[in-house]
């Protein structure tokens, strides 16, 4: 498996949108900066197009979408997102439908339930009450589970059927086929009319953890932030690039990159024209 490369080494001059995960990506110790607030309003003020890929709730979703620089946000890793239409008012889109989202959801629930009953302190993360496709379980936000509690966490959850990736902060859950990757696909194609082209130069995703390998295998213009560096050997594909600095720092540096290689490539106009 090939290691991610500086990210001096990326073409970033072409860059029209940047999807970005939220939590170890965005966020620095878990709180968002206001120097990493400032370089999504940057971005956005440079023309591009900004979209959050989060396994965050639905109600955080909301909430990020009419008080955040973005596009859109997907949320419950893929489960729906929020898109911006006409008027700047909001369009809400689901996976699946109400009927097999409420039958997966009853089933889920029990399943998550059983499997939190075999491993002493696993809980549901406090914000799963804002969740509508997926639920969270708590190994490393609240809770303190380490990777061996995390891991167990996982190979209970899989063997009852259920999907469960961690990032870094939680156990997301889920039935249904949907990931980050599918939504991301989907939205592009609602939003915008447009789809990801093999070495597109367009867009560039930026991730952490375990929940953004899809992503990282779906942009030719991936990108790390350092603390990936921690899961590199146990996720089964890595980002193409990677930055100098962890979580919010690195998504800056990114931005700032981007911005830099941007201007650069701008045309200048020659005296007198």
């Amino acid at each position: 498996m090939a290691s991610p490369r500086p990210l001096r080494d990326a073409d970033l001059s072409r860059v029209e949108g940047v999807f970005t995960d939220v939590d170890g990506t965005l966020t620095t110790s878990h709180r968002m900066r206001s120097t990493t607030v400032r370089a999504l309003e940057r971005l956005a003020e440079a023309g591009l197009k900004l979209v959050l890929v989060t396994g965050r709730p639905a109600g955080w979703a909301e909430a990020w979408a009419r008080t955040m620089p973005v596009e859109g946000v997907v949320a419950e890793n893929g489960g729906l997102f929020f898109l911006r239409g006409s008027g700047g008012r909001l369009r809400k889109v689901y996976a699946e439908s109400p009927r097999v989202r409420e039958s997966n959801r009853r089933r889920l629930e029990a399943e998550v339930a059983a499997v939190l009953r075999q491993v002493p302190g696993a809980r549901l993360s406090v914000d799963s009450a804002y969740t509508e496709v997926d639920l969270a379980v708590d190994y490393n936000e609240e809770a303190r589970l380490g990777e061996q509690g995390a891991e167990r966490i996982e190979a209970l959850l899989r063997s009852r059927g259920v999907t469960a990736v961690r990032s870094s902060v939680h156990i997301n859950c889920w039935l249904g086929r949907f990931d980050k990757r599918s939504a991301v696909r989907r939205f592009l194609k609602l939003a915008w009319g447009l789809r990801l082209e093999p070495g597109d130069q367009r867009f560039v995703y930026a991730g952490d953890s375990f929940n953004d390998a899809p992503m990282f295998g779906e942009f030719a213009l991936s990108v790390g932030v350092a603390n990936v560096r921690r899961v590199l050997e146990r996720i089964d594909t890595p980002p193409a690039f990677i930055t100098r600095a962890e979580e919010g720092r690195g998504f800056e540096e990114l931005a700032r990159a981007i911005l830099a290689q941007r201007a650069r490539r701008a045309p200048r106009r020659g005296v007198g024209a």
